[in-house]
């Protein structure tokens, strides 16, 4: 995949996802990435899941999950991380 896209560095592609996060109609306040890495050509996105008191999923887990999905659809296809 990394032959067909754009080499990018962390900080700029976590200011890219979090710019496209907060433009998302899907949007939540306190959605945010704060780590990506890369795996077999796909970038994964990390950040605050919003687990209640006892580290199980809510409701905004399952949105934070979605949306982390749909950056890793949007951006793999555009960069991979340069070195």
């Amino acid at each position: 995949m990394q032959a067909n896209t754009q080499p990018i560095d962390r900080e700029t592609l976590l200011k890219e996802a979090n710019k496209i996060i907060r433009e998302h109609e899907d949007y939540l306040n306190g959605m945010v990435a704060t780590d990506v890495v890369q795996q077999n050509g796909v970038l994964i996105f990390r950040g605050e899941y919003f687990l209640d008191e006892q580290g199980l999923p809510t409701a905004k887990s399952t949105a934070v999950f979605n949306m982390f999905k749909h950056l890793a659809h949007v951006l793999s296809g555009k960069y991979h991380l340069s070195a």
